[in-house]
């Protein structure tokens, strides 16, 4: 694999209608107490197409899709749900979208990657493999 230019653009995103509200109120109600964070979610959604009420995005990452993706650097695949910052669980593999790694997969189709910073400001890029839709269960009460 040759290294492109560290200035890439970002791929394309979509998201659902109801991702896409849902996340613009907690990018603006995180602005205050994690702003970087919140200020990278408002940045992916500006740039997301976002589609009708009721049409679903086919092979993408949305809220609550269990992902399996690439580390481009060390090679290693991993699979995380995606979810809201109250339902994040690293143990059981439930990542918030309020965390670098969250914000870089939402909306990402299979196949896409995107380069990312960490936390401690380490240069990341993954590629989305898999994408299995959210569990109709995941609305029941525990």
């Amino acid at each position: 694999m040759t290294k492109r230019a560290a200035g890439r653009l970002k791929p394309r995103i979509t998201l659902t209608a109801t991702d896409y509200q849902k996340l613009t109120v907690l990018a603006d109600a995180a602005s205050h107490n994690m702003p970087e964070v919140a200020a990278e979610l408002a940045e992916e959604l500006d740039r997301a197409h976002v589609l009708p009420k009721g049409r679903e995005a086919v092979d993408t990452v949305c809220m609550g899709s269990e992902v399996e993706f690439r580390d481009d650097v060390s090679g290693r695949v991993q699979t995380v749900t995606l979810v809201y910052p109250n339902e994040a669980d690293i143990a059981k593999g439930r990542i918030s979208v309020l965390t670098p790694i969250g914000t870089a997969l939402i909306g990402l189709p299979v196949g896409k990657s995107i380069d990312w910073t960490t936390r401690n400001g380490e240069k990341k890029r993954l590629t989305v493999l898999q994408v299995r839709k959210p569990a109709i269960a995941e609305h029941q009460p525990a």
